[in-house]
């Protein structure tokens, strides 16, 4: 039993009888987020019997699964041959650039080849972390000048793509809640001038969060949502520390979905969601 789970059950399992206030701020304290913990706790109640721990977990479960029906989060290669492109957002410290560089590893062994666009431009420490990566794992990476201009080397990328076949292109974009409104122009720019070449792109557009922040994560999401729209989540930093519940709270909110996780530093610790590993070994 991991994380939440064996958290929840360690807590409840010498108690006679569960004290419901206690509970609903044990669950909400777990980042599952007020809708998702009430549903759980109304799930408990009409039981009609006193509540064991064996209960509280067996109904936290069930219903963290029901966020999540469909488990097939993989990416159809596009059949006219044009990359798929996905952009990467998220705020500075969520593991975005880290997160973009393991993606891409992931496509490569899958035997797609991937190209990188360092689009975080206005942070050089972005375009050094990525090209680190790059260099590392062997990954394909275009980069501009020096605060050049990120929808100009997304579509540099994008025309490098296109002729040379890559199947995949991502493009790592710089996140900066503080400025909403620029961030917004910035995104919504770096959309136009892709769909210059290919009116069907991005076809992805992945929002990076942290599990360890807890409600942070989820007003992030808020904010990005309000700027682009969102496709789905990379979470990041999920090693088993109970922390996962922030990634249902998202999606009963939001709508979005987990796509992609990271559960360590290493670039084999990062995977396709599966809704069934999630619940059993990180929760």
């Amino acid at each position: 039993m991991a994380g939440l789970f064996k958290g929840l059950f360690n807590k409840l399992a010498d108690r006679a009888e569960i004290d419901w206030d206690d509970l609903e701020a044990d669950l909400i304290g777990a980042d599952l987020g007020v809708k998702l913990t009430m549903e759980i706790m109304d799930t408990l109640k009409e039981l009609g019997r006193r509540v064991s721990a064996k209960d509280v977990i067996e109904a936290t479960r069930f219903h963290i699964s029901k966020e999540f029906p469909d488990d097939d989060h993989s990416l159809d290669l596009r059949e006219d041959g044009k990359p798929f492109v996905i952009l990467v957002i998220g705020v500075n410290g969520t593991g975005k650039t880290t997160s973009t560089a393991k993606l891409a590893h992931l496509f490569n062994k899958s035997g797609a080849d991937t190209l990188l666009a360092a689009a975080d431009t206005f942070r050089a420490a972005a375009v050094e972390q990525l090209e680190s990566w790059a260099d590392r794992l062997e990954i394909d990476m275009l980069k501009g000048a020096p605060n050049a201009d990120p929808a100009s080397v997304c579509y540099q990328a994008h025309q490098v793509a296109i002729k040379e076949e890559f199947k995949f292109l991502i493009c790592d974009t710089a996140g900066r809640l503080h400025t909403r409104h620029n961030l917004m122009e910035e995104l919504s720019k770096i959309r136009r001038t892709l769909a210059k070449q290919d009116e069907t792109a991005p076809h992805l557009t992945l929002l990076v969060v942290d599990a360890t922040t807890g409600t942070n994560a989820l007003s992030q999401a808020r904010e990005f949502q309000k700027a682009v729209p969102i496709d789905g989540l990379i979470v990041t930093k999920l090693d088993g520390s109970g922390k996962g519940g922030i990634v249902a709270a998202i999606h009963k909110e939001l709508g979005i979905p987990p796509r992609f996780i990271g559960t360590g530093e290493e670039p084999e610790q990062f995977d396709a969601f599966s809704r069934d590993d999630f619940v059993s070994k990180i929760l």
